[in-house]
Formats: C-alpha cells, structure tokens, sequence
C-alpha cells in the first residue's frame, strides 16, 4: 500500500510510510485524498493537525471528531484560496471542538474568508505604500526585508483577510512600476 500510494499518489517514502501505519488511516487518507484531489495536502494534514490531536488525547483515527469529508473541504478551500492556512487551523480547531460541521459555514462565521476582490486589495495597497514611503525607498534601494515588512503591512490592514500571494504581486507590481 505504501508503494502504491509512492507511485501513483507522488507521496515521499516517509508520508506513505506514515499513511500505512494502520488500516484505518490509511482507509482515512484514502477517503480525504479521493475527496479534495490533493494527496500530498491530505497527508501533511494528517500528519499534522489530526496526527497532533489525536497523540495529545490518545485517541485513534476512528474516533477523530472531524471526518475525511470534512478535512477534504477544508483542504479545497485552502487550495482554492478561500481560506489562508492559519484560517484553515481555526477552521480545523472549531471542527474538532465540535462547534460546527461545516466548512463553509464556519469560515463565514468566523470572518476567515480570503479577500479575493482585486479593487479592494488594491486600494489597501496603495495606502500601504503611501503610508510607508522608507520601506518603499528601502525596497528599491535593494533591501528584500522592506518588501516583507509592506505585505505584512498590507495583511495588518486587510486584518489579514488578504490573499498573501495575491497582495504581494500586487505590491511587486505597483512598486516596480514606479
């Protein structure tokens, strides 16, 4: 089974290896993978998050309070961009806690949608720029450090709700532009 899930999943000898070390996660893993369409996502969560929780309660797979579907659509909303991966954790939290079983409807809840939305983010970055004109001029005087300090500037103003990619294309663009 760990070499199937090598070839044909592209997993690392090490993750099949740890998806194979009980039927029942590996049934688990096979059940999130086939779901969200992302192997490799699947099993670093399962690593992860699961793997942590149920170590920290002693706990088995089995009687995980956050079923193979519903790790799959939080995993497809990572990958779609609708929710950060610190929002997924929260998103993971609130599932294990039982306090909704919804994916969807806890990221609403919750305000953990990305902001998606090009006009907006745009706009936060040009006054991030306007309000930070020495990391601007650090920047383009070659400091690398200046551009990470503006995407955290324009996260702290989207209060994090900001795509991180997205804004930080947008940033390199405005400022390479001039």
């Amino acid at each position: 089974m760990a070499e199937r899930f090598q070839r044909d999943d592209g997993l690392p000898a090490y993750d099949a290896a740890m998806m194979t070390q009980s039927l029942p996660l590996a049934r688990f893993y096979e059940a999130v993978r086939d779901a969200c369409g992302a192997p490799k996502l699947a099993a670093n969560w399962l690593m992860g998050e699961v793997s942590r929780r149920l170590n920290a309660e002693g706990g088995s797979i089995d009687a995980a309070p956050v079923s193979a579907a519903q790790l799959a659509a939080l995993i497809r909303r990572v990958a779609d961009g609708t929710v950060s991966n610190s929002g997924a954790r929260q998103v993971f939290d609130a599932l294990w806690a039982r306090e909704g079983d919804q994916v969807d409807a806890l990221i609403e809840a919750k305000g953990l949608r990305q902001m998606n939305d090009s006009a907006a983010l745009e706009a936060i970055v040009e006054q991030v720029l306007q309000a930070n004109t020495k990391s601007v001029d650090e920047y383009r005087a070659g400091k690398d450090k200046a551009f990470n300090a503006l995407v955290g500037q324009v996260m702290k103003a989207s209060k994090g709700k900001a795509n991180p990619a997205q804004a930080a294309e947008l940033l390199r663009a405005r400022l390479d532009a001039g």
